[in-house]
């Protein structure tokens, strides 16, 4: 089984963050990057298909040459190869068109992407990807099972989960529960090494037109001040009259 895992460079949730050009820019300055977690948990699911079925477990990402350390962790993580494809995604629609053809020409059975990523949760490119490759789509994956060229996941829905069986080439949009957080893993020193090795290959991008454009961004109004109160009938006086809560 030949797998490829797609990988979003995404700021780490703790990092500040800030605006240049009228707020039309993301401000990298600063910020640091990791693995969308939504990806993670499905590469992590991706190394046990590798360990326990032989599978090989490819990952790519469609980004600058700034998110090659990304790609790089997750060779150290235990994936056999990356793929860069050489674009600045800022549009859903055209990352997809990247990633369909990198599966074209790869060839792969199983796709594993996040079901959104943390920066812009758009939520929109795993479904995009299946229907450009012709292959059926879990969303909100939370299990997985391969079985030769059958698959049973369970997905999360409004009020519970759903069982489904499919069947292969599959692109599924993980989340937690596909693995626990403790199963995720932190690559070790023998894995840094070999990740040193590995093949990282950049692709220049297809031709796509982007459906969407970001003209700018905004930052959440800031948290009002606190008020103190030491007795229950001015708290609830302030949470009848101003908070309009009760």
């Amino acid at each position: 089984m030949k797998i490829l895992v797609c990988i979003s460079h995404v700021p780490d949730t703790t990092s500040r963050i800030n605006f240049t050009d009228a707020d039309t820019q993301f401000d990298t300055n600063g910020v640091q990057f990791v693995i969308n977690p939504n990806d993670e948990f499905g590469l992590t699911r991706a190394m046990w298909f590798k360990e326990k079925q032989g599978a090989s477990v490819h990952v790519v990402n469609v980004g600058g040459a700034e998110t090659e350390p990304t790609l790089r962790k997750a060779l150290a993580i235990g994936a056999d190869e990356a793929i860069r494809v050489n674009m600045n995604p800022t549009d859903g629609f055209s990352v997809a068109k990247q990633l369909a053809a990198v599966v074209s020409e790869g060839g792969y059975d199983l796709v594993i992407a996040g079901r959104e990523s943390i920066d812009y949760n758009g939520g929109m490119v795993a479904g995009m990807l299946a229907k450009l490759c012709g292959a059926n789509f879990v969303n909100t994956c939370i299990s997985l099972e391969i079985d030769g060229q059958n698959a049973t996941a369970i997905r999360e829905i409004d009020g519970g989960k759903e069982t489904l069986s499919t069947s292969l080439p599959l692109v599924i949009g993980g989340q937690k529960g596909l693995v626990e957080e403790s199963d995720l893993r932190i690559p070790n020193m023998r894995g840094i090494m070999q990740a040193r090795s590995k093949p990282l290959h950049v692709k220049e991008p297809v031709e796509a037109t982007a459906e969407t454009q970001v003209k700018q961004f905004e930052k959440p109004a800031p948290k009002g001040a606190v008020k103190l109160v030491d007795d229950v009938q001015s708290l609830i006086d302030l949470l009848h009259n101003e908070a309009k809560v009760i």
